[in-house]
């Protein structure tokens, strides 16, 4: 019996490899419990080998996690076509299936932000990517104009999102997943509805 061929891979490609890795085994454990050696014995590669793309185990954890804010902030794009609150609810949809899939990485990250500078960052930006989407204006306007009272708004609607998400998926206690996804989507409105006019 021959063994199968094994095709090399450039630094970068190898890399890109393990990150792709990383941010799938980051979906059901925790960043603790994201291991070179579990790392290295899934991609069939020395520990070494990981060393050398990363260099320590926390550098290796930092890029998973913006690997995976970067595919989180990809998946719940808004489509380009439709009425801004269409495109909401299919962000938020896209949102809710993320974290519903990615619940022990996306609970790690959010955990982790609270106690670490970089995976603050990250979360920050991540964060910062997701909302500013609700101020892009296009042939099809916006939910809420661009301001600095609507962005703190905003950003406090996140928060509240986020928190419905993880504690939904944590216990849903008969909250179906359209009835919460109804309730995000329509929230946004809401709040902006009870904004004194300026």
């Amino acid at each position: 019996m021959t063994a199968p061929a094994r095709t090399r891979l450039s630094p970068d490609e190898r890399r890109s490899q393990l990150l792709d890795l990383g941010v799938r085994l980051l979906a059901t454990r925790s960043l603790e419990e994201l291991s070179i050696d579990m790392l290295a014995e899934e991609a069939g590669i020395s520990r070494g080998l990981l060393y050398h793309y990363f260099g320590s185990k926390h550098a290796f954890h930092e890029a998973v996690v913006r690997r995976a804010a970067d595919d989180l902030i990809a998946q719940t794009a808004p489509p380009g076509e439709g009425d801004p609150l269409e495109r909401l609810l299919v962000s938020v949809t896209a949102y809710v299936d993320y974290v519903d899939a990615n619940y022990e990485g996306y609970l790690s990250l959010v955990k982790g932000a609270a106690g670490n500078d970089t995976l603050r960052e990250i979360y920050e930006e991540a964060r910062a990517a997701l909302t500013d989407r609700i101020f892009r204006e296009d042939a099809q306007g916006q939910i809420i104009t661009d301001s600095a009272t609507n962005r703190l708004l905003v950003r406090g609607w996140s928060a509240m999102i986020e928190e419905l998400v993880l504690s939904w998926r944590a216990a849903p206690d008969g909250v179906a997943r359209d009835e919460l996804i109804a309730l995000m989507a329509a929230s946004l409105p809401a709040i902006v509805g009870v904004i004194p006019p300026g």
